[in-house]
């Protein structure tokens, strides 16, 4: 029975990565908005589904927006600091996490939070979205997202969305398909993992972890050959002894029947307590290998199963047939170069009302960026795709590319967005869109955009977008990064100057993903660098140039470090330039923090320079 009916500028629905995102930024626009979550977190893939180690845009120059102010909240708020894992850089307790976003939630008296509720209609009228129903009420609505973990609402409404596969007949992406396959049958999306989250109990015995049903060892057996014990539990290591098992290789990624998802209420049921139970085995199967000193963590997670994720970390969703789609050649870098381009001329366009095509505008339609490798799961299949890599700091990373607006917007319905891992993009490029930072950014984008939808009375296809640019460049709490360039961090006085420079002048954005500054330029204020030194230790010792972009440390003060060998990387891009001109084998003063599972020096300052 219908008890009451809420009315709002924007309704987010799905408290997911993005759909948190999405909200805060609306109602820090200034909207009245409402958000409605399934589960008592919000954050998504980076809380409630227990991924508190995230991949991608770990640059200094990539941590704009809202994703690079919950970092400043994680370096501020966690006791030890975030360099635990060997993964990802930043590896806290998820919290923590989910401690900020409910705090930036509550700061908003504009932004309502209802949680524990999931939609069950939509309302339409004509061609436009106008409400959405749940069990014990209504919202009405000018702009409606679809944050869901799953893209429901496009299923509700019925608005056209993909599921699976895109042969490379259909938009000539290098890594799909011929033909369909046993593969494409099998996996039609990247297989889901359910995280549990295990602990160290040092001396004492851990609880025995029972074996759930289906268990079967031999699905489990090498799962960490070739890496070591310790190094398999330090892939996703937490403060306080604790480790997250996201782990792929005979692990607890699960896809058997994943069409189920998408199926019914049932179905989905079935298939989430099938990826469960596999993960208890997982943790069974470590316990059983590695002794009682590994049990389940607790009192992690607001349930009675403390120790498991709230839901599924969803690699893929229903994606929305919008008004372009991302496609791989839109996030791969262009020939030559280490960036992907910038004017999304080559994304595919669909007819709107009649034949008129909707164009990427002369400065392209960036509102977020990401530079993540193609990374795609499908357990005990090891599936090619054109790399996207490369050497930078000491390391491995991923080259960036851009998500246009026009990708979240529906082909055919007015009064809506997506803000998730929904947006319009093939299955083959959602394997880099996918990721928290970028799903952030795409949030941040997204309610921005429905903000303005209201300030200035207009559909989210009639908003301009150099005016949403603009907005997310000026953002006074968070603004956000629109053209990606390695070498310009957030806290130079000028980095507004440049983002409007390549935006207007699209052709000069450089092939090498350097802004090119004009000579005398300098890095940024003294008191950043000086803030970054306080919280570092300072090492001496020997340089070692192995080869190009890969650094080693020998450490000759203090001494209780000294004789040790550690890698050295870096995430400023000064550093970088740095590391690349230092003479091999010479005494160097390094600032930085040691990572211990990662056996590497995070290099902030270097002598002095």
């Amino acid at each position: 029975m219908l008890n009451q009916t809420y009315t709002a500028d924007v309704l987010v629905v799905g408290g997911g990565t993005g759909g948190t995102a999405a909200a805060i930024q609306a109602a820090r626009r200034g909207a009245k908005t409402i958000l409605v979550s399934e589960f008592p977190w919000l954050g998504g893939m980076l809380t409630s589904a227990g991924v508190s180690v995230p991949d991608g845009n770990e640059l200094e120059a990539f941590q704009t927006g809202l994703w690079g102010a919950f970092l400043q909240e994680l370096r501020h708020r966690q006791p030890g600091g975030l360099d635990n894992s060997w993964v990802s850089f930043f590896s806290y307790d998820p919290r923590i996490g989910a401690e900020i976003f409910a705090d930036w939630v509550q700061e908003l008296p504009n932004l309502h939070w209802i949680s524990g509720q999931v939609p069950i209609e939509v309302f339409r009228q004509d061609d436009s979205i106008t409400g959405v129903r749940f069990a014990d009420f209504a919202i009405t609505a000018k702009i409606i997202l679809d944050g869901t973990e799953l893209g429901d609402l496009l299923a509700l409404a019925e608005i056209p969305y993909r599921w699976g596969w895109e042969l490379q007949s259909e938009w000539g992406e290098p890594s799909a398909p011929v033909t369909f396959n046993s593969l494409t049958h099998k996996y039609p999306v990247q297989a889901p993992t359910y995280v549990v989250i295990m602990q160290d109990f040092g001396e004492a015995i851990a609880l025995e972890i029972p074996a759930a049903p289906n268990y079967h060892p031999s699905q489990f057996t090498g799962a960490w050959d070739g890496y070591g014990a310790e190094t398999f539990l330090n892939y996703g290591r937490l403060p306080g002894g604790r480790f997250m098992i996201n782990w792929p290789i005979c692990g607890n990624d699960y896809g058997q029947g994943v069409g189920r998802l998408i199926e019914s209420d049932v179905s989905r049921g079935e298939f989430i307590q099938e990826s469960r139970w596999h993960s208890q085995n997982f943790a069974h199967f470590i316990q059983n290998q590695l002794g009682r000193r590994y049990g389940l963590a607790e009192k992690i997670f607001p349930h009675t199963s403390t120790a498991f994720a709230l839901h599924p970390y969803y690699r893929e969703s229903r994606r929305l047939v919008g008004l372009t789609t991302v496609r791989e050649q839109d996030i791969l870098p262009i020939a030559r170069g280490r960036v992907a381009s910038i004017f999304n001329d080559a994304s595919f366009c669909v007819p709107l009302r009649g034949s008129k095509l909707r164009k990427a505008s002369p400065t392209g339609e960036a509102i977020a960026v990401g530079n993540y490798a193609n990374d795609h799961h499908y357990p005990g299949v090891q599936f090619p795709l054109q790399p996207k890599s490369i050497r930078w700091g000491g390391r491995w990373t991923g080259t960036p590319f851009t998500i246009p607006y026009s990708s979240l917007i529906p082909a055919t319905t007015n009064g809506f967005l997506v803000c998730e891992k929904n947006i319009s993009v093939s299955h083959i490029a959602n394997g880099a869109t996918r990721l928290q930072p970028v799903v952030m950014g795409i949030g941040q984008a997204a309610g921005m955009a429905a903000a303005m939808c209201v300030e200035l009375n207009c559909q989210p296809r009639d908003l301009p977008v150099r005016t949403l640019q603009t907005a997310l460049l000026e953002d006074n709490r968070s603004k956000a990064l629109i053209i990606p360039l390695f070498n310009l961090p957030p806290n130079r006085s000028d980095w507004q100057h440049w983002q409007l420079y390549y935006l207007d002048n699209p052709q000069a954005y450089p092939v090498s993903g350097d802004c090119l500054f004009p000579s005398g330029n300098e890095y940024p204020d003294s008191a950043f660098d000086k803030a970054l030194i306080r919280e570092s230790n300072c090492f001496k010792g020997i340089f070692y140039r192995l080869s190009q972009q890969e650094y080693r440390f020998t450490v000759t003060a203090p001494a209780a470090y000294q004789g040790q060998n550690w890698q050295l990387v870096t995430l400023r891009s000064h550093i970088d330039e740095q590391l690349r001109a230092y003479p091999h084998e010479q005494l160097v003063t390094l600032w930085g923090r040691h990572n211990h599972s990662g056996n590497w020096l995070l290099v902030e300052h270097l002598n002095g320079g």
